[in-house]
């Protein structure tokens, strides 16, 4: 397996693990009762996350893990495909 093949992998993994913190995120808001929409999911995720870093950070004084799971996965995702993608134009 090659760095370049091993970093799409890692990105992938990254993409799924951030794809699930995302549907926790929507459960979580759902579950507070606020207006959510399943068949809007994909355009509004960036909305609902930041709603539910408001809501945690207001009820707790902290915002909840699965906003950093989400940052952080795709923050991965990103960095492990541009790695990839600059090693393949070595």
């Amino acid at each position: 397996m090659t760095v370049q093949t091993l970093l799409v992998v890692v990105a992938g993994a990254a993409v799924v693990w951030g794809v699930v913190a995302g549907i926790l995120i929507f459960e979580a808001l759902r579950r507070k009762g606020l207006t959510t929409s399943f068949l809007w999911i994909r355009l509004f995720m960036p909305f609902y996350v930041h709603r539910y870093s408001v809501v945690t950070r207001e009820e707790t004084g902290r915002t909840g893990p699965l906003f950093y799971h989400f940052v952080i996965a795709f923050n991965i995702a990103l960095l492990a495909a541009l790695l990839a993608a600059a090693l393949a134009h070595l």
